[in-house]
């Protein structure tokens, strides 16, 4: 193709250029332009192309569009390249007068239009292109005409010499073609003078104007000027005549806007000689050169080129240029096919064919020419990216709905390496967090994924849409599109749905429909985002891999048929698909539609065979002909395959292939459908002629070649890669050639090499050196050879499934671990190496100069205010007034919010624990080199001698700071590496230049650095004078910090002096813990930080007198502070004693620094004091002069500080000797065992401590900025990556820097987490890893994973803290009409009367009277004393406004013995008389026959564990049935059978305390608790249900389970395990089919055979009992409290148990909120889903909620907050599940009606709605604030909208006095902060539910009738957070 553009250009050249004497003209000039038009359009420059017919003069100006400089940049200097390729010189362009200067005068100009054109013109001048700039064409701009008419009117040639001479001045240097006007006669047209006589004089005067000033003024020695001429009659003869007098002298040449009508060449002739005789000396350049009514010119462009260049030859004119513009439009089809070539006799040139052309160009080059190496970079735009695809990395195979793909069954049928499978892979469909931050990190522009047809429609058409994953493409393409990635999204890369497979898949022409249905859908669905698609990736490897040789699924072989008929079926998809993108969305969504085309390289094996020759250009055909060509061609194959094919079959005389024909109608459908020209290369082959005539099909026998390769090339991984880098090259040219020209696109969207499974996976120096090469061969082919390659997309971002070899090739720039079930991702030396290629966009010539420095959004110092000494205690006591109060409710509340858009984001580290290098280039040695060396100092002998190496990893360390998005990276400069002695006078160039080096990467990457001058490694050479106890010190520190300023400051604006001062001079000069190991630590601490207070106030004053003015940053330096909470917070000692701790810990720095220059009042008083005592003459606290004082005070702009922990303390007095800093506070000092533990024992997690710490600073230290520097936890773990117990610091911590932040006003900048990686943790070694990334310190890479922290902290940062989860959002609503409300109990809690009228024993009778089994060794012998109370239980419910009342009936009650041999008739007639109440009440009983109370008589011969028990529960029904089946409507057969089977029988925690049998008892249990559930359920729906017309059903409880880690699918798999042993153990068989689920029966029959055993240890279902037992239910009856977080835990094989069985581990998000409950965290978003969970699972059958409620412990408050807020947040989830998730939801219980007895906790845990006084004989009830607040909800059923005003529901009702008040039991209650009465507690109670439903208006009644507690804060987080968080 471009053969036959260069040959037009040519013959233009020649035959144009030729003057009279024949010779060749110098500099002629070939002009292309103006912009094609979609181009001009997207660059915003339409005015280049708009038609004239759109213009008039009285709307001059074309609509206002916008230039897009990005754009103009990016794409314009490809395109030009390519055309000065081409041979143009010069390129048109109109410059828009009215949009430069909008006013048509130069007191207003468009800057960003000028700047617009200039970036368009240096475009040209990059690309070696000169511009002819056209000042104006067509109607004058409506500004300018209105100035030239009128009395006051400017002439219009003054008005355009204006416009020139701003144009010269904006232009002029990048301008030497210049023309005034063009399409005179609208130019002329459009004057406002009426004469056209004088319309013609004020052009012609402009013109000349112009010619005055170009010559005169500005270019005397350069630039030419004309004015466009039409050669044709346009202008009447009387203007015509006129102008070309007028202008006879000021042009330099003429130029010619010529129109050539083919068939008319006689007239042409004839104007032409016309033309020649007025402009007969004069130069012409044929500015527009239009050729018209010419058929054949596609076909023979240079026919109608000959025909002008004859006539302009005859008037032997000068032509100095031409316009070649014209042939652009038909360069992709010119000259197509080599036989039209041959035919043609008017050809000027035979062009041979592409692939000849681009061999015979590269042939004759040499090795060493062939093999240089190109120092340059890449067009600015160009797109780096990096690919997966879908099989080989999601797993997730069967998640979710998704259906079976063909690689899904290829892998299961055992066809792969080892028999792996992609069924997990890369599991990055729960991964998609952890792949973006790989992304990020390495800087990619581009993702190219591809979407799984399966996962989307399972079964391959859209009859079946799986939502979860069209959500998860969704989440997938909105994260890109967070961290601008470009996502270029494949439609199908292999994985065809297994469905269509069966239909004949690609061989089956009906799949052309799926596919265009299946795309149809994606573009509808995510085209609104996705502008780059790709149909098809690489469908040769599908027709031949996977129906030519079988090697690929579907696995037919039949490379003669199959094979040809698949590709056919392919090219049709793809064309019908690109026709409806461009048909239906192109228009709105504007992207681009391509495929992507795999091919190798071939290279003749013997280049002087012209046989190996042509067998070359056939694989080419045969391998990307066979597609391309019918795409980017003629719409059908290539001759050269048609004939080869034709060939063989003749020669064999039989088909041997065949080649399906397209029609016509198919060719133009194929022809032209791609936007693109995507390319995947990976090899090179050389190509013989077949020698063997063989006639069986097969790829080179029916190609007849033969493949090999040269031995020198070297062998990557796989058999069929070999390194052949310069095979890139030659390809893209030839695609350029034969397929592209500069009118499509090359995309290189596959390239990559794989590594094996052995030797060094992640140092992959092969890998490297493989895209060093490759992708300087693309650069080669973009910068030498002009082809329009746009952009570079690598394989691949992670290892994956690579298909028949499974995982043994790695093709990843990640190294994924498969045997890890986290499948953590490294980042392997071609990651970093991949990066650096993009961060430079290739390779430029010298290394990049520095970086300037940037702004930054950092403090702006201001000079702190003065303030007094700090009282003893402090005033900031306030903080503990207002906090240690707090109940744990209101402490730890999670508060969502957002921090300011200026807060920094950081992490950090420190030079000693991360560098290493510890000698390298020159580095002196540090005191902790020399104190590390020292065996027995550290733990394990470890030294920071290597630690994390990043003394040589820069690249590596900047990764993984952009892969986490931080705003600022604090670090430290070691000392003795810039000063190898300690002084100025030994400069250390190397270290230098890495601390630039990390800048300057930092800065590149707008990463803030925060510098710390001294963290801890001082060099060994001070020490040997004193260290930090010689004065000297100061002067070197300053010099040592004067240096840094000097050499960084100019990009580093935020400095820290000294990192912890408090901890080198308590552990390094007092403990001697630390270096320099001295051990006096009464005095040597005190001395030591006396010096360093003193060296950071001297250098902080030489940056404020020395640099501040010129660098403008800040300066401070950074204690460590551990929160101090008194033991007794009601003891003011105590108070004091914590006050005291934080002054000798943090005061002792920050009190001189940012109050008064002095040590605190408290540390001066006590260690004066002691010293006193101690018989000492004077204080061991060093006294500072009054000029020290105020040198020190204020030397600080901002505080910043290091936590991790908190204290308790209290009041101490200590001993006087030894004297000691730790005596001298008098404290004690502990930790609470309950708080979590971490790899330091000082270091316990204790969130809520962070927002106490920050309100003391604010409270001490009025409030400065505040920028938390460090903050983390360890964890002692050599592999930590899925590291859940940091991710849960972080997110508790961070909310409580956001509620100091946001509730208290505290001035909070900045946070920095620790660490940016596993390092070397001082005295520690390598034990404690604090990082974000895991460090294998084993691997002498020492290479970096992310953690799973990592990927959370980096989602925090993005979204500037934590805000509320969309889900979590309150919905305001109400429930379903006739929506039950129900308040639940059971007999055993609260009947007492547990021997009364001829009761018989329970099970919890016998259990309760055991020794050591029940809390506190309490029983139910008495309990509530129901039995004896019924009108005061009914008196509650009425209260309660509840529906319903759940209650259950004790068997041992009604049937003493547990048979039917007697029956209690007194206790028969309680449950009757309490029915009777409930009906009078107008409350529906509900009644549960068994809530685990068996009779012991039946427990004596074996209980759930005898079959006969089902008989037995089943004549104890029948009893119950027949006596108050009349009443009851409600039936519940058991309640918590998995706690009867798990609890009773299992553990032995409940009765009857079995746990002798743990593998077995609980299912023999269960089995038969099944089964008598279903008996009774048949008894009742066979024998009563006609008649009595009630509901019956069972009640199963169950927790929610989340996956621990929920991007990892062993721990989803671990929680839907959880959630079929729990739940689904009894509901499987009950709602499903009648049997256990098949996980279940799985495991424990494996398990049970590996222990053994014959069979399994779960019993069986005979046929008949499955029948009877499934569909036993009328509705599901839900008890649900909790959610927890499960993980998969092996557990030994010989262990015989439930919980191995199920194999799981559990535990919950330190973030819930508490109970009185152990295992009840509050988590309302787990109700939801369980909700939801059931409705999927067991088909959305009706849902009762029998049991939820929340516990407390601890003397009873009335003011239940806790509660309230567990029923408002669990209750409003049910109501999202009936509104939002159509959940069958019929009812709601609370749990439960009164304190009782909880079961083994005795009373101690109370649930209830209304107290019980259990040490009042007369066990008083009364009702809490949550029974309010549960009747109101229930009056309103649910939540009424504030929004549509007050609701009828909220009016307060007469207040009911509570039964029996104990005497004084709440004179005086807390709520929320206040003591108020109980009436008014209650009171106030009522207007915090209002507030909560009504919102504003609320507040304002409320603040109308209770003025006086209007003082409450009112800043609530969206949960109304309390006054007291």
């Amino acid at each position: 193709m471009d053969l036959s553009y260069r040959t037009v250009i040519l013959f233009v050249l020649v035959s144009l250029s030729l003057g009279i004497d024949g010779e060749l003209a110098q500099n002629f000039i070939t002009i292309a332009g103006p912009l094609p038009s979609d181009l001009a359009e997207r660059l915003g420059l339409q005015h280049q192309i708009l038609p004239q017919d759109q213009q008039s003069p009285a709307v001059a100006e074309p609509p206002a569009y916008l230039c897009q400089p990005d754009l103009v940049a990016s794409e314009l200097p490809r395109y030009f390249s390519q055309l000065r390729g081409l041979g143009v010189t010069h390129y048109s362009l109109l410059l828009p007068w009215g949009r430069l200067l909008p006013q048509g005068n130069t007191r207003e100009v468009d800057g960003a239009q000028v700047r617009c054109y200039r970036q368009l013109l240096e475009a040209l001048a990059a690309a070696g292109l000169r511009a002819v700039l056209l000042l104006h064409r067509g109607p004058v701009p409506g500004a300018v005409a209105v100035q030239a008419r009128g009395r006051r009117a400017r002439p219009f040639s003054e008005l355009f010499v204006e416009y020139v001479d701003f144009s010269f001045r904006a232009f002029g240097d990048l301008v030497d073609v210049w023309l005034s006007f063009s399409d005179l006669p609208e130019v002329l047209q459009s004057l406002p003078y009426a004469e056209p006589q004088e319309r013609v004089q004020a052009l012609a005067a402009a013109h000349e104007g112009f010619y005055t000033v170009l010559h005169e003024k500005i270019s005397p020695a350069g630039g030419k000027l004309s004015i466009a001429l039409e050669m044709d009659h346009v202008l009447d003869s009387a203007s015509s005549e006129l102008l070309s007098v007028s202008l006879q002298d000021s042009v330099d040449f003429v130029s010619l806007n010529l129109q050539y009508h083919c068939g008319n060449e006689t007239d042409f002739d004839k104007k032409l000689s016309e033309f020649q005789s007025v402009w007969k000396d004069k130069d012409i350049l044929v500015f527009s050169l239009k050729v018209l009514d010419c058929a054949s010119m596609e076909e023979h462009p240079f026919i109608p080129v000959a025909a002008i260049v004859t006539a302009v030859n005859k008037e032997e004119a000068h032509m100095i240029g031409c316009d070649v513009n014209e042939f652009l439009d038909y360069l992709p089809h010119v000259l197509s096919e080599t036989d039209t070539l041959q035919e043609n006799t008017d050809a000027i040139l035979a062009p041979r064919s592409s692939y000849q052309t681009v061999w015979e160009m590269f042939s004759e080059q040499s090795e060493s020419e062939r093999d240089s190496f190109l120092q340059d970079v890449f067009p600015s735009g160009f797109l780096w990216g990096i690919s997966t695809g879908a099989f080989n990395v999601e797993g997730a195979w069967a998640e979710d709905g998704k259906g079976e793909s063909i690689w899904d069954q290829f892998g299961h049928g055992g066809h792969v390496h080892m028999n792996q499978t992609a069924d997990v892979a890369c599991d990055s469909y729960y991964k998609t967090n952890y792949d973006i931050y790989l992304l990020r990190g390495l800087q990619s522009q581009l993702y190219k994924f591809s979407v799984s047809w399966s996962r989307i429609f399972p079964a391959g058409t859209n009859k079946t849409i799986n939502s979860k994953g069209v959500n998860y493409y969704n989440h997938l393409i909105d994260r890109l599109l967070d961290f601008n990635i470009e996502p270029m999204v494949t439609l199908f890369h292999w994985d065809l749905p297994q469905a269509l497979q069966a239909l004949g898949g690609w061989q089956n022409e009906s799949i052309i429909d799926a596919f265009v249905s299946y795309a149809d859908f994606c573009f509808s669905t995510f085209g609104d985002r996705v502008k780059l698609w790709v149909t098809f990736h690489e469908p040769w490897v599908i027709s031949y891999a996977g129906y030519g040789t079988g090697e690929h699924p579907p696995g037919i072989t039949d490379p003669g048929a199959a094979s040809y008929k698949v590709a056919h079926t392919i090219l049709k998809a793809h064309a019908k698909v690109w026709h409806l993108y461009n048909d239906k969305y192109r228009s709105q969504q504007l992207g681009k539609v391509g495929l992507v085309l795999n091919s190798d390289w071939a290279e003749p094996k013997t280049p002087s065979s012209s046989e190996d020759v042509r067998a070359s250009e056939r694989y080419l055909q045969f391998m990307l002909g066979w597609f391309a060509h019918p795409i980017f061609v003629n719409g059908d194959y290539p001759d050269i395959l048609k004939a080869q094919i034709r060939e063989v079959n003749q020669q064999c005389s039989m088909t041997v292939a065949q080649l399906p024909v397209f029609t016509e109608e198919e060719k133009s459908l194929v022809k032209g459908t791609a936007d693109f020209f995507g390319l995947s290369h990976y090899t090179s082959r050389l190509v013989s002629a077949g020698t063997d005539r063989v006639c069986t099909p097969g790829y080179e026998s029916i190609g007849n070649f033969s493949l090999h390769v040269d031995p020198s090339w070297p062998q990557a991984a796989s058999s069929w890669i070999h390194v052949v880098p310069w095979g890139l090259r030659r390809l893209l040219k030839f695609v350029s050639q034969e397929y592209t020209g500069s009118k499509i696109p090359i995309y290189i969207a596959g390239n990559g090499v794989p590594t094996g499974d052995a030797g060094d996976l992640l140092n992959d120096t092969l890998r490297v050196d493989y895209f060093r090469r490759y992708i300087d061969e693309a650069l080669k082919a973009v910068k030498l050879d002009a082809v329009d390659v746009r952009s570079y997309i690598a394989r691949s971002l992670i290892d994956g499934f690579e298909g028949p070899a499974g995982y043994s090739l790695k093709f990843g720039l990640h190294h994924v671990d498969f045997e890890d079930s986290n499948r953590p991702r490294t980042p392997k030396a071609s990651a970093y190496f991949y990066s650096s290629v993009i961060e430079k966009n290739g390779f430029p010539s010298q290394a990049l100069s520095r970086f300037a420095p940037v702004v930054f959004d950092r403090p702006v110092p201001s000079k702190l205010p003065n303030l007094p000494a700090s009282e003893v205690p402090s005033k900031a006591k306030v903080v503990w007034q207002k906090f240690s109060s707090q109940t744990a409710f209101e402490r730890d509340m999670y508060f969502y919010g957002t921090f300011p858009e200026d807060f920094t984001w950081g992490v950090s580290s420190s030079a000693y624990q991360i560098e290493g290098g510890w000698d390298a280039d020159g580095k002196g040695p540090s005191i902790w080199d020399n104190f590390t060396h020292v065996p027995g100092n550290v733990n394990n002998n470890s030294t920071g001698d290597i630690a994390c190496d990043s003394y040589n990893k820069v690249e590596e360390d900047i990764y993984m700071l952009r892969a986490l998005g931080v705003k600022n990276y604090r670090f430290s400069l070691s000392w003795p590496r810039i000063f190898p002695t300690g002084r100025n006078n030994s400069i250390n160039s190397h270290g230098v230049a890495y601390y630039n080096r990390l800048i300057d990467g930092l800065i590149a990457n707008n990463i803030t650095p925060i510098v710390t001058l001294y963290h801890w490694d001082l060099p060994q050479a001070l020490q040997d004078i004193g260290g930090w106890e010689s004065n000297e010190l100061i002067d070197l520190f300053d010099s040592f910090a004067d240096f840094c300023f000097q050499t960084f400051g100019d990009r580093v604006k935020f400095w820290i002096t000294i990192n912890e001062p408090n901890i080198i001079a308590r552990l390094g000069y007092g403990e001697g813990l630390f270096p320099p190991n001295v051990k006096e630590p009464g005095t040597a601490p005190y001395r030591v930080a006396h010096i360093f207070l003193k060296a950071h106030a001297r250098v902080y004053h030489t940056y404020n007198d020395k640099y501040r003015a010129s660098q403008g940053g800040v300066i401070a330096l950074c204690p460590f502070i551990s929160w101090a909470e008194p033991k007794t917070p009601s003891d003011p000692r105590d108070i004091e004693a914590a006050d005291r701790y934080l002054q000798f810990l943090v005061g002792w720095f920050t009190h001189p620094v940012f109050k008064n220059g002095d040590y605190p009042e408290v540390m001066k008083w006590k260690v004066g004091n002691r010293s006193e005592l101690q018989n000492l003459p004077s204080s061991r606290l060093p006294v500072f002069t009054a000029e020290e004082r105020e040198y020190i005070r204020g030397t600080a702009d901002v505080f910043c500080f290091n936590t991790y922990s908190s204290k308790i303390v209290s009041h101490s007095t200590t001993r006087l000797k030894p004297f000691s800093y730790e005596y001298d506070q008098e404290v004690s000092v502990t930790v609470d065992s309950s708080w979590p533990s971490s790899a330091l024992t000082d270091h316990r997690p204790v969130a809520w401590g962070l927002r106490r710490v920050l309100n003391w600073i604010k409270e001490e230290y009025g409030n400065p900025p505040i920028y938390i520097i460090e903050n983390g936890v360890g964890k002692k773990a050599k592999s930590d990556v899925d590291d859940n117990a940091r991710i849960f610091y972080y997110k508790t911590y961070i909310d409580e820097a956001l509620k100091a932040y946001k509730i208290d006003g505290v001035n909070l900048k900045g946070y920095n987490a620790w660490s940016l990686m596993d390092n070397f943790e001082w005295a520690d070694g390598y034990d404690p890893r604090f990082g974000l990334h895991q460090i294998d310190f084993d691997n002498p890479n020492r290479p970096r994973t992310p953690k799973r922290s990592a990927v959370y902290y980096a989602e925090i940062i993005h979204n500037n803290g934590i805000p509320l989860p969309k889900e979590d959002e309150f919905l305001y609503g109400e429930f379903p009409e006739n929506f039950s409300w129900s308040v639940a109990t059971a007999a055993y809690q609260i009947e007492g009367g547990w021997r009364a009228d001829g009761k018989g024993l329970s099970i919890w009778d016998k259990y309760s009277h055991t020794p050591l089994r029940i809390g506190d060794d309490a029983t139910g012998d008495v309990a509530c004393d129901s039995y004896h109370r019924i009108e005061e239980d009914v008196e509650m419910l009425k209260s309660l406004k509840v529906s319903h009342y759940r209650f259950s009936i004790s068997w041992s009650r009604v049937l003493p013995d547990g048979t039917t041999r007697y029956i209690n008739e007194k206790g028969l007639n309680y449950y009757e008389r309490l029915i009777d109440a409930l009906l009078a009440a107008n409350i529906t009983p509900q009644v549960t026959l068994y809530h685990w109370d068996l009779p012991q008589a039946l427990q004596d011969v074996g209980g759930w564990e005898n079959d006969t028990i089902v008989q037995r529960f089943k004549e104890y029904a029948e009893v119950l049935f027949q006596r108050l089946g009349d009443k009851v409507k409600f039936w519940i057969t058991l309640n918590e059978p998995y706690n009867t089977a798990y609890l009773g029988y299992g553990v032995g925690t409940a009765a009857p305390g079995v746990s002798a049998r743990p593998g077995r008892a609980p299912y023999v249990v269960g089995h038969n608790l099944i089964r008598a559930h279903a008996e009774v359920w048949h008894l009742y729906n066979e024998t009563f249900r006609a008649k009595q017309g009630g509901l019956i059903s069972i009640t199963i409880n169950s927790d929610w389970a989340e996956p621990r880690n929920p991007h990892s699918q062993e721990d989803i798999d671990a929680a839907r395990r959880f959630m079929q042993f729990f739940l689904g153990w009894f509901a499987h068989p009950i709602f499903k089919n009648g049997d256990y689920s098949e996980v279940m029966k799985r495991r424990i029959r494996e398990r049970s055979l590996a222990q053994g055993l014959s069979k399994s240890r779960l019993p069986e279902f005979t046929e008949s009992e499955k029948q009877r037992i499934k569909g036993t239910y009328d509705y599901f009856g839900l008890n649900h409290y909790t959610t927890v977080l499960t993980y998969n835990l092996n557990y030994p094989k010989g262990v015989m148990s439930y919980d191995s069985d199920r194999g799981v581990a559990t535990v919950t998000d330190r973030s819930w909120l508490s109970s009185g409950s152990l295992w009840l965290k509050v988590t309302p978003f787990g109700f939801r889903k369980i909700l939801r969970w059931i409705k999927e699972e067991y088909n959305n059958p009706p849902i009762y909620v029998t049991e939820n409620g929340v516990s407390e412990r601890g003397a009873f408050e009335f003011n239940d907050t806790w509660r309230m807020h567990y029923y408002r947040t669990y209750i409003d989830e049910a109501l999202k599940a009936v509104v939002l998730d159509g959940v069958d939801l019929r009812g709601y219980t609370a749990w439960t009606l009164m304190d009782n007895l909880e079961w083994a906790a005795g009373y101690e845990e109370k649930f209830g709605l209304y107290h019980v006084n259990f040490s009042d004989p007369a066990l008083s009830r009364r009702p809490k604030a949550s029974a309010k607040y549960y009747s109101q909800i229930i009056n309103c059923n649910g939540f009424p909208d504030p929004a549509t005003g007050p609701h009828p529901c909220l009016e307060q009702e007469p207040e009911v006095t509570p039964t029996d008040p104990t005497p004084g039991a709440a004179d005086s209650v807390h709520f929320l902060g206040l003591d108020l009465t109980s009436q008014g507690a209650e009171i106030a109670l009522y207007v915090l539910f209002a507030l909560s439903v009504v919102g504003a208006l609320g507040l304002a009644l409320f603040a109308f009738k209770y003025g006086k507690l209007s003082k409450r804060s009112h800043k609530q987080s969206h949960m109304e957070l309390s006054s007291k968080l």
